[in-house]
């Protein structure tokens, strides 16, 4: 375990003391009135951790407070880290962000596409553009979740046993079988729409690699990175730092423990390894992550991506330059994504007046389902990382309330 130890004289970074508490106060206020049950909260600039804070119970329960090593679920924070890992890959030649996916996946050559009719029995058409790498990476696959509960090809994924989990000991090979047997939401490329295409991605670079995705992950990301304690499942000697999951009780407002196998997290390697939602880890971890894409590639001497591929992957992706709420279904986020984009693998700041947010063009995020977020400001050098364990992210504004505390703190 590694604590989180502030680097440098927040007022040396242009941050104001007195204005970063802002940030903590506010969100004490989640925990106090019983909507969280606890976070974590840390904010760097230039690399340089300037704020570290935490607050309320990992358990409120057994009263086991939040600390900076507790181990939480990432759920779609998995996503960034997955699509670096096929960026690499595409680094060394071995697979174009044009090629149909089928080359290496041949049972989505003749995957459906949904028309019209019921979820028991839909009406499909073939597919016109077949799916691309950069489908996938972009979630305009025409892929779903089962959870979003707006479309038909929702419910069949449902159906199929793809909710808030996968088939009882079906891995990733076998998943990814069913969803191409399922039909396409829509054709693709032509619209946004969030779903298990990241899953898809993780098994595009296990059959490319020629290594399981967990494998990959530690070899290839984690261990050059130092993240010591990010992984598929809770190992045994950090068990007892592990978050509770919690969801909101609709009558009283208040967090409540989730229930049945939505709460658990397995202490083995799972047969499922979701590259779309299933790792967990540390604060220490991910901010490694973060910091090594802010570094354009690089961090403490270990580049895994070129600078010119991290700034290609921050950049909008959608055709015609689009933003999300333009080009995308209906999303199921807190805060609206007018005047925001989508890279490979982030959503992407195109208009901050648009999204009347304060933010800056270029910030690149993404969060988990559990209410957690990281984003990366290129243009102030920020990163800010928060994470509780609170189903689902759209209960709270959170995350637009993070971006306006941290740059309302900045006075350089």
């Amino acid at each position: 375990m590694t604590a989180l130890e502030i680097e440098i004289d927040p007022a040396d970074a242009g941050f104001a003391p007195d204005r970063l508490a802002r940030i903590d106060r506010h969100f004490e206020g989640y925990v106090d009135q019983k909507k969280l049950p606890g976070w974590q909260i840390a904010v760097s600039r230039k690399g340089r951790l300037v704020h570290s804070s935490t607050y309320g119970h990992r358990d409120i329960e057994s009263g086991a407070p939040f600390t900076d090593d507790t181990v939480v679920r990432m759920f779609s924070m998995s996503k960034p880290i997955t699509s670096v890992a096929a960026m690499m890959l595409y680094e060394e030649g071995l697979l174009e962000l044009k090629s149909p996916i089928s080359k290496w996946l041949p049972e989505f050559a003749d995957t459906r596409v949904y028309r019209s009719g019921s979820f028991l029995a839909p009406l499909t058409e073939p597919q016109i553009e077949p799916i691309r790498v950069w489908h996938l990476l972009t979630h305009t696959s025409g892929l779903t979740y089962g959870f979003h509960n707006t479309h038909v090809t929702d419910a069949i994924y449902r159906r199929g046993g793809f909710e808030w989990g996968n088939p009882p000991g079906a891995d990733l090979a076998e998943c990814c079988a069913l969803w191409a047997e399922m039909p396409l939401a829509f054709q693709p490329g032509s619209e946004w729409n969030y779903g298990v295409s990241t899953d898809v991605l993780g098994r595009l670079v296990e059959v490319v690699s020629g290594m399981p995705l967990d494998e990959f992950f530690r070899t290839r990301i984690f261990e050059p990175l130092g993240m010591t304690e990010t992984d598929f499942y809770v190992h045994s000697e950090s068990a007892d730092r592990f978050a509770t999951l919690y969801v909101r009780n609709p009558a009283t407002g208040e967090a409540v423990p989730a229930p049945g196998a939505l709460g658990r997290a397995s202490d083995e390697p799972p047969a499922m390894l979701g590259g779309g939602g299933g790792l967990v880890g540390t604060a220490h971890d991910y901010l490694r992550f973060a910091h090594m894409m802010l570094n354009r590639g690089e961090l403490d001497g270990v580049r895994l991506l070129g600078s010119r591929t991290v700034d290609y992957m921050t950049r909008n992706h959608l055709p015609g330059n689009a933003d999300l709420e333009a080009f995308g279904r209906p999303l199921f986020a807190e805060t609206s994504f007018d005047g925001v984009g989508f890279g490979l693998g982030f959503s992407v700041v195109l208009d901050a007046a648009a999204n009347k947010v304060m933010r800056s063009e270029g910030e690149y995020s993404w969060g988990g389902a559990a209410s957690t977020i990281f984003w990366v400001d290129p243009a102030q050098e920020i990163v800010a990382l928060f994470l509780t364990q609170l189903l689902p992210s759209s209960t709270y504004p959170i995350r637009s309330q993070l971006n306006q505390l941290v740059q309302q703190a900045l006075v350089d």
